[in-house]
């Protein structure tokens, strides 16, 4: 049985070795969803969920709108109440609503302002928000840590720089997925491509990640000039 693992093992490397545009000098491309196994997160000391925005200005917009309406409609409640006569406003709308059919398009155009804020607010209110800032693994119960996302992209990107070849690199680092695009302006790009999977993936999983995403590369022959 062991002898029979020992001989698959280099066959499997001349496979990987064989495999199209490997070794191909004249390749201007080569893509890859790497090798790289994102996996699970071990040790965690409880999950680690997304932080959630205060949503500051939102709120005090809406809080400061409402909190106008309702004064204004008090104030003029009031000045009615004490024998005054209403604002001319109140009157206006009064009659528009009172000849205005309900199908009028202004009627249905302020319906689906109304509706779409409501609709604006409710998922405000619902979903965490902070897209740009990655859960870290809990290693101590109690204590949460998050990383920038253009932060996670910067460390990628200095390993990058450091593989043999590499001219320049992009990288941009999502929740569900990091993408990094290079130039080479020598070795073959099998190769660079193959060092990129593996400096980028260590990378990935040093930054401590509770949610470890998967990783794509790219990389094609640098222009000439």
């Amino acid at each position: 049985m062991s002898d029979e693992r020992t001989q698959r093992l280099p066959t499997l490397e001349k496979e990987s070795q064989a495999a199209p545009g490997a070794g191909g000098g004249d390749l201007e491309q080569s893509t890859s969803a790497a090798g790289y196994d994102p996996g699970s997160s071990p040790g965690q000391a409880g999950r680690a969920r997304r932080f959630w925005s205060v949503r500051r200005l939102p709120a005090g917009i809406v809080s400061l709108l409402a909190l106008g309406a309702a004064g204004l409609m008090l104030y003029d409640l009031v000045s009615v109440r004490a024998g005054r006569s209403a604002m001319a406003w109140r009157h206006t709308l009064a009659d528009e609503m009172a000849v205005t059919p309900v199908d009028d398009p202004k009627v249905l155009a302020s319906a689906c302002v109304v509706t779409l804020l409501g609709v604006w607010l409710i998922t405000l209110a619902v979903t965490p928000g902070r897209r740009g800032l990655l859960p870290m693994r809990r290693e101590v119960a109690g204590v949460r840590g998050g990383l920038e996302r253009t932060a996670a992209a910067l460390v990628l990107r200095d390993r990058a720089m450091k593989v043999s070849g590499v001219q320049s690199v992009r990288v941009a680092v999502g929740r569900r997925k990091v993408r990094a695009r290079a130039q080479a302006h020598f070795r073959d790009l099998d190769e660079v491509r193959g060092d990129l999977d593996s400096a980028l993936g260590d990378g990935i999983r040093q930054l401590h990640i509770a949610r470890q995403p998967g990783l794509s590369v790219h990389v094609e022959r640098a222009k000439k000039r």
